[in-house]
Parts: structure tokens; C-alpha cells; sequence
């Protein structure tokens, strides 16, 4: 039995439409007794929509429509109906209610999904690919995640798994013959299987840093000493007015964070206070806060104020780059409006004016690079770290597979190895699954999911 649960699918609050899901065995039967129209719920056709009144103890809610979805052809794989009321507050709140009153309990967070993946209605990249399609803050990333809900990821890993089990079946069987002396299998075959299995796991692994950008966003920090430009810049990015911009230096203590969109990439411009000496106990607060900022960022650019002289921020860049390896660091010379003549450019800076948005252009083009490079490993699947560390403990058993076999270990051996590195590419996809595991991705899952 599958107990019936409901919740709010949509956002609370005021809006044109609110949509109540309700899941699981005698869904119809509970909806029958608050809904009237013409057609009674319980004998209605799956994947068909009715109009009528929702009452609850003989009092008119609202005025709603039910769409019946008859398992195992619907969401969950379960029976299911959902009913669109007027958005609002206390429609929806009063409908889930009066549906709970009746047999219902409300669901837990992302328990409409859970219950998908248990009646397998989809596997757990499937279920992964949900909240990345739901949390997607730019083009790519959900572009990337509606691939991977189509299960393109999940018909790899069952082409590679299929391979690997009847080259260990074969291999197995051999030893069923060894008087005989049989081969079922070139062991050229199995190399190659090995092989293809090994560069997919790979190739996948590397795209773990360029998910985590599609997944977060590409961090560019501006840093430097004050009233170099750092907003200004920040603000020119963004195309509006965002921070605060005043010749008084420490005028920005905290950090400001804002969106804007290259190619379909999130990319997440983060203006931090200046860097300098000081006896200001929250401007301190805010220069210790850069360094975390720093750390993060994919690209950070130091700005440097030219008619201080071109070598003013040398020092600091230089500290900076040296300290966030990680990062591409840039050197920016800006206000260069404000001098008579532009000094010999150096392979690691860019001239601009923030001001008068002059040389904007060079920032945003070298943020598309950097945006390319990294990201020209991302296929058509969102890896996260689940996934990252599967794929790196299936590439490691069958390099071992593939000692084995080279070595004329053993069938058994061979066969074995082959069998483990099914079984870690099947915990991807969830053929073997912890609880765990479960609930760490579906703690990720709002209530009505």
C-alpha cells in the first residue's frame, strides 16, 4: 500500500494559479469527497482534466480543475492527481487541509520523486537531473540537466555495464570447459571493452570541475586597493547601478554579489572591499571576507588606478596571484581617460576606463575565454561529486580488471574485478542504493517534489 500524501507543487504566495499534488493508493477515492463535477474522480480516464467545485464540509472552497494520472503512467508511477486552484494563500493551504482531513498526510520533501525513482519511473542521475533542472540559474546548466532527464547519461553506463557483464560471463564460462581448454571470448574484445570503459569514466571525472560551474556559476572577484575602480568596474559589468561609488576609501566593507549571463553561463561578479591598512574594525571584517571570496572565485580581476602609475598594484597582484593559484588572475589598469598616454601593455593586464566603459569589451571577451576553457569538458550529464567518486572507483577496478588480464591471473580474477566495476557504474544510476545515499539527494528536493 502506498500511503496517500499531498502538497503545494507550486510556490506559496499570491499568483494566478496554485497546483496541490496528491500521490499513492485511494488518491481518487479521497478526491471524490470534496470534488464535484460531472464525472466522479474514482471512474475517470487517466491523463484527462475535469472542472468543478471543491468543497470541504459542504462549503465551496474554490472553483478547480483535477488532472487524473492512473498509475503506473503518471509521475510517481502511482496514482495521482493534481488540482489547480486560484493562487493565493489560503486556497491552496485550505484544500491541502481538507485533503488531509480525508486520508491524506503531507508529503515530506521531495517524496513525490522518491516515490518515482522506488517505482522506477526514472533512475537516481534521472532524479539528480530534477533538482538541477529546478535549481538551474543559467541557460547551459538547464539545457545540460534536461539531457540528462532523458536518461542519455543512464543509456551510456547501461551500454558499458552490458559489455563488461558478458565479457565476466564468458570469462566464467570458460572455466566450466577448462579441461577442455575453450576461449568464448578474444581477450582483444575485453581490452577494447576495458578500455572504452576506463576513457568514459574519465572523461567524465574531468568534467566535474565544469559541472560544478554549470551547476554554481563562474566566479569572478574584483579586488584592489581602494578607490581603484572596483565598483565602478562592478557596476559597468552589470550594466546598472549596483554599489556605491565615492571618492572616500572604505566606502564598500562588505562584499556585493550579482548575476549576469555570458553564452548562456551564470557568471556571478563579486565586488569586494579594498585592500589597505586600517584601524576600522568592519572594514578589517570585510578585507578578511575577500580572501574567502578569492578563494572561490574561477577569475579574479586586480584593479589597479593608472594615474597612480602603471606598477602601483604590481605588488598586490603578484601576492594574489601567487597566493590563488587556482584561479586566473588579471591585472586591470584602469582610469585610463585620465592619462595622456597608454603605457606599454604587459601579457598580463587589460586597459580600461570603468567610467566611460572603455575596453569593457576586452573583460567580457576574456571572461568568454576563460568560460570555454573551463567548461570544454562538460557532456551531457551534470557530474557531481556522487558521481565523481563512482566513476573514479570504477576506473580503478578495471585497471586492476585489466592487470588481471594481461597478466594471465585467472578468469575468477578477471571476472571478479569486471563484476565490481558493474556494481559501482550501477550505483550511479541506483541499481544498489543506501539510505544514505537517499537522503542526502532528496534532502536537496522541496516539499511538493
Amino acid at each position: 500500500m502506498a500511503e496517500a500524501i499531498v502538497a503545494l507543487s507550486t510556490p506559496p504566495g499570491i499568483a494566478g494559479l496554485s497546483v496541490i499534488r496528491a500521490s499513492g493508493d485511494g488518491v481518487f477515492d479521497i478526491v471524490d469527497q470534496c470534488f464535484k463535477g460531472k464525472v466522479r474522480i474514482s471512474e475517470a480516464k487517466t491523463h484527462t482534466i475535469h472542472y468543478g467545485e471543491f468543497h470541504n464540509k459542504g462549503k465551496l472552497v474554490d472553483f478547480v480543475t483535477v488532472a487524473v494520472f492512473r498509475k503506473p503512467n503518471s509521475y510517481t508511477g502511482e496514482d495521482v492527481a493534481e488540482i489547480s486552484c486560484h493562487g493565493g494563500y489560503f486556497v491552496a493551504d485550505a484544500i491541502i487541509e481538507t485533503l488531509i482531513e480525508h486520508g491524506c498526510r503531507l508529503a515530506e520533501p521531495g517524496e513525490f520523486t522518491k516515490r518515482a525513482f522506488l517505482n522506477g519511473r526514472m533512475d537516481l542521475t534521472q532524479v539528480e537531473a530534477v533538482a538541477d533542472i529546478i535549481h538551474s540559474s543559467s541557460e547551459q546548466a538547464y539545457q545540460t540537466a534536461v539531457r540528462q532527464l532523458a536518461g542519455e547519461f543512464s543509456k551510456r553506463i547501461a551500454e558499458f555495464k552490458k559489455k563488461l557483464l558478458d565479457s565476466a560471463g564468458l570469462l566464467e564460462l570458460e572455466l566450466d570447459f577448462a579441461d577442455e581448454g575453450f576461449e568464448f571470448i578474444d581477450r582483444n574484445i575485453i581490452l577494447k571493452s576495458i578500455d572504452e570503459t576506463i576513457a568514459f569514466c574519465q572523461e567524465l571525472a574531468n568534467s566535474y570541475h565544469s559541472s560544478e560551474i554549470l551547476r554554481s556559476g563562474y566566479f569572478v572577484g574584483i579586488a584592489g586597493f581602494p578607490n581603484s575602480g572596483k565598483s565602478t568596474l562592478f557596476n559597468a559589468l552589470l550594466k546598472r547601478k549596483r554599489a556605491i561609488v565615492s571618492e572616500i576609501p572604505g566606502t564598500t566593507r562588505d562584499y556585493l554579489e550579482e548575476t549576469i549571463y555570458i553564452d548562456g553561463f551564470s557568471v556571478r561578479l563579486i565586488d569586494t572591499a579594498g585592500l589597505r591598512a586600517t584601524e576600522d574594525i568592519i572594514e578589517i571584517e570585510g578585507i578578511r571576507m575577500v580572501e574567502s571570496l578569492l578563494a572561490q572565485s574561477n577569475l579574479i580581476l586586480v584593479i589597479n588606478d593608472l594615474t597612480q602609475g602603471q606598477t602601483h598594484s604590481d605588488a598586490l597582484f603578484f601576492e594574489l596571484r601567487e597566493r590563488y593559484k587556482a584561479s586566473r588572475s588579471i591585472l586591470i589598469q584602469n582610469k585610463i581617460d585620465l592619462v595622456e598616454s597608454q603605457p606599454q601593455q604587459r601579457d598580463f593586464e587589460i586597459f580600461i576606463s570603468a567610467k566611460n566603459n572603455q575596453g569593457l569589451d576586452k573583460i567580457q571577451e576574456l571572461i568568454r575565454e576563460e568560460l570555454r576553457k573551463e567548461t570544454q569538458h562538460i557532456k551531457d550529464v551534470l557530474i557531481n561529486q556522487r558521481h565523481h567518486l563512482l566513476l573514479k572507483r570504477a576506473g580503478e577496478e578495471l585497471r586492476k580488471a585489466r592487470e588481471s588480464l594481461l597478466e594471465g591471473l585467472g578468469n575468477e580474477l578477471v571476472a571478479d574485478d569486471l563484476r565490481k566495476a558493474v556494481k559501482t557504474l550501477g550505483e550511479i544510476v541506483g541499481d544498489t542504493f543506501s539510505q544514505d545515499v537517499l537522503n542526502n539527494i532528496f534532502s536537496k528536493f522541496c516539499i511538493g517534489k
